[in-house]
């Protein structure tokens, strides 16, 4: 699936939108969902885990409970109507999970929402949202597994964490607990930003500086050439797990010049 979009949004910024999902190499279903809205001013990924019709029906529960967002007033109508269909989807795989026999069921999520000059990233698990300024990247998210709870805790090192065998093992997902836990990130969003949402189908095979590298050189160009270039070198290392990535990139609208015709004697010394 994939799909590019140019859309304006509420006069700051336009956004140029394009996502690729591919199965892998090795997998017989695709558990990865992905969501671009740019009207509504939400994009997201979700990687679900449960085997078939249980880790696909998470992840496409929750694109379909968000899925119903509309057009948000502004950034605090769209977070709430976020939270509001993401507790929903955790509500209805939790339930799924229990129709089943109460087997592990759900999804990781990463979303990207904008409103005015002003981003959030929310997520759960290790599906990541990263950010493209000023030919720098920078990883928004932070992992909800295993290895990254032992690095944060300074119980092994980098170069141990890269090794670890549980390395893919999360520690949140959508749909596992009662009620979601996520985690948030705000901040303000810059022209030419660009943002890479994607599963760790992706990242398994990329570290940071040649995601940057790959990144930086296809800032400016037609971003279908990056989506493929991106998930063809997944494949082509292996594609062990889904793939998907969705990438928006922004461009802030400038003021329209303003000329004025003609002298008004009535203003004059008054301004």
């Amino acid at each position: 699936m994939d799909q590019t979009r140019i859309t304006s949004g509420d006069g700051l910024f336009d956004f140029e939108t394009h996502h690729r999902t591919d199965v892998g190499c090795v997998r017989a279903v695709n558990e990865d969902s992905m969501l671009a809205m740019p009207g509504s001013g939400l994009w997201l990924v979700a990687d679900g885990m449960g085997g078939h019709a249980a880790g696909d029906f998470a992840s496409q529960t929750i694109v379909s409970e968000l899925g119903t967002m509309g057009v948000p007033a502004g950034a605090l109508d769209l977070k709430a109507r976020f939270l509001e269909r993401l507790g929903q989807a955790n509500a209805k795989i939790f339930r799924h999970a229990s129709d089943l026999g109460g087997g592990a069921i759900g999804s990781t999520i990463a979303a990207l929402l904008i409103a005015q000059d002003h981003f959030a990233c929310i997520w759960s698990g290790d599906s990541r949202v990263y950010r493209m300024r000023g030919g720098g990247l920078s990883q928004v998210t932070r992992d909800h597994t295993e290895v990254q709870a032992l690095l944060d805790a300074g119980t092994i090192s980098q170069a141990e964490a890269d090794a670890w065998p549980r390395k893919n093992v999360i520690t949140r997902a959508i749909g596992v607990t009662e009620a979601p836990e996520c985690d948030m990130v705000e901040g303000a969003l810059a022209h030419n930003d660009l943002f890479l949402i994607c599963s760790d189908g992706l990242t398994e095979y990329f570290n940071d500086s040649e995601l940057e590298g790959v990144l930086n050189i296809g800032q400016s160009g037609p971003l279908p050439d990056l989506c493929d270039r991106l998930v063809n070198t997944a494949l082509e290392r292996g594609g062990k797990d889904n793939v998907s990535v969705v990438i928006v990139r922004c461009t802030q609208n400038r003021l329209p010049n303003m000329d004025v015709a003609g002298m008004y004697p009535e203003y004059s010394g008054q301004l």
